[in-house]
């Protein structure tokens, strides 16, 4: 099982992310874009993932992943019960959701660094 603080380390250990709290939720960003956030009690885990593929993604897994409330659908975004998630795939997604915010080079040279 991930945990916030597992997601937490990961988060910031990516170039050029930040963490804010905002209406005492924590969230993680880029600038101003948010790529990962907590629910209010910290169960709920959201994070960027490409329109075209969530539904695929609730659909095959809907014990672990749900669609955002109808007002955030217009976003790349998607939502995880934290509980649910192992340690690994929680790195894969957040990873992944950070590298929809942070220009192709940036995310290039930080995975060299990683697979070196």
């Amino acid at each position: 099982m991930a945990t916030v603080e597992q997601v937490r380390q990961v988060a910031l250990s990516l170039p050029r992310a930040y963490e804010a709290l905002v209406r005492d939720r924590v969230k993680f960003r880029v600038g101003r874009i948010v790529f990962a956030a907590f629910s209010a009690d910290e169960t709920e885990l959201g994070f960027g993932y490409p329109k075209e593929a969530r539904d695929a993604l609730v659909a095959a897994e809907p014990d672990k992943f749900f669609l955002p409330r109808a007002s955030d659908l217009r976003y790349h975004w998607v939502q995880a019960r934290l509980a649910a998630l192992d340690e690994d795939e929680m790195r894969e997604l957040i990873i992944d959701a950070w590298r929809m915010c942070v220009p192709k080079r940036v995310a290039a040279d930080h995975l060299r660094v990683l697979g070196s």
